[in-house]
Parts: C-alpha cells; structure tokens; sequence
C-alpha cells in the first residue's frame, strides 16, 4: 500500500492531507525519514508520524455536526481555541474534518477519520453539491441579482459555475453551488449588491442538516456512509 493512502486508513489524515504530512518530513519508516507519498509500505514496515508509531487502520467513523458560530473547522488549534473536532467524542480516534466552514459561519460539516472519504467529498473533480442559506442585505433580493446568481457571476478567481437560488422569504436565500472557492456564496452575493449576514449549511451532497440541534452531533449510519460514497457529481 502506499504510504499517503496508508495514513489515511490510519486516520492520519485525508490522503491530500497524509501527502503533505510526509513531505514535511512529519513521517519515519523504521527510524528514517521518508518523503515520497508513494513509498510502498505496510502494518510490519514501522511507520510513524511525529514519532508516534501507527498501529494500522482505525475503524471508520463518520459524524455529522451542526457547527455553531466561532467554531473552527480544523482538527486542531494552536492557540487553544474550539474547533469542530472538540464536538465530537473522538474514542482514540484521529478525526478531522471534511472541508471548511469559515469561523462565523454555521451548520452541516462531516467529521471522520476515513481519509479516501474525505478525499472523494472535497476533490474539485467530484463537485459534491452543497446548500446554504443565507440572510442577506439589503433585502429583498431582485430577480435580475437572483437570475445573475444562477448564471454565474464573475469573481476575482474566475466566473462561477451555475448556482441552483431561490429566495425563500424576502433577504433569505438558499443557494446550491458544487465548487469549493474560499468565500464562495459570500463573494457572490456581494458581487449582485448583497452583503451577506448570517450564512448556514443545510445540505451536503444527500445529508441535510434538519434538527440537529447546533453543537450537535450523529454518527453516520453504514447505509448513510455508502450513499455519501455514491453521491453523483453536482
């Protein structure tokens, strides 16, 4: 097995992430520092990250989370801050999350320790759907800005693809986009005249968030697991 794809079955890391880690220098293989992500390698080989040896695959584990507001959506904080992964009884398990919601944003963000998952639901070549609902000023949103939204706006990274909006009350959106740009849905909507105020994920891929409450937790059912494996292209 290669070396990348070995971490991430231990739940190391994503296996984007486990490359990054080996050529940081972060991983050993019987005492030595090794840096191809390609290294062939398995259970008896004495891999280690940061000196800690990996006794091979953990079990899979996949959560579902409402993230509240000032919650960072990464697995660790160096200045002690909360973050997704505190709100999730981890077991021993090495769990990080699946993608990003900025810091004041809120909602559905998956949390696990199976890095091939992680890696099929963030990749840009799978365009995993996601919805947000956003409460936006000044409202209400005019069709001209709402139809602009649906074609495609131009940002300072490039044109969007296509957005799936329909306003649900007047200055409530909600948006499906299939692309991962930092700040997407806010950079849109300011782009059409309209600064976004609250923003929430309600839907990724097939799971939706319904009433989980927030800060709360469910792990995913095997059946939920696969579904999210099969999820077909935005």
């Amino acid at each position: 097995m290669r070396l990348a794809k070995f971490l991430a079955h231990a739940g190391v890391a994503s296996r984007r992430g486990a490359e990054e880690i080996i050529r940081s220098g972060r991983v050993q293989i019987a005492g030595t520092t090794v840096t191809d992500p390609a290294r062939d390698v398995d259970i008896d080989s004495g891999v280690a990250v940061d000196g800690k040896f990996l006794e091979g695959p953990e079990e899979r584990m996949v959560f579902l989370v409402n993230k509240p507001k000032g919650v960072l959506s990464t697995a660790a904080d160096t200045h002690g801050r909360r973050t997704i992964v505190d709100l999730v009884p981890s077991r021993g398990a090495r769990l990080y999350p699946v993608g990003r919601l900025d810091a004041d944003s809120t909602g559905l963000i998956l949390v696990t320790n199976d890095g091939d998952l992680a890696q099929r639901l963030t990749h840009p070549s799978f365009e995993v759907p996601r919805t947000y609902r956003a409460a936006v000023r000044p409202a209400p949103v005019p069709e001209h800005a709402l139809r602009r939204l649906r074609e495609g706006v131009d940002l300072d990274d490039g044109r969007t693809a296509p957005a799936k909006v329909r306003q649900v009350k007047p200055g409530v959106l909600e948006l499906t986009i299939h692309e991962g740009r930092n700040h997407q849905v806010k950079r849109m909507c300011e782009a059409v005249g309209h600064r976004v105020n609250t923003l929430q994920r309600i839907r990724f891929g097939p799971l939706r968030l319904d009433d989980l409450p927030e800060g709360g937790h469910r792990r995913l059912k095997a059946a939920e697991v696969e579904n999210l494996r099969r999820t077909p292209s935005g």
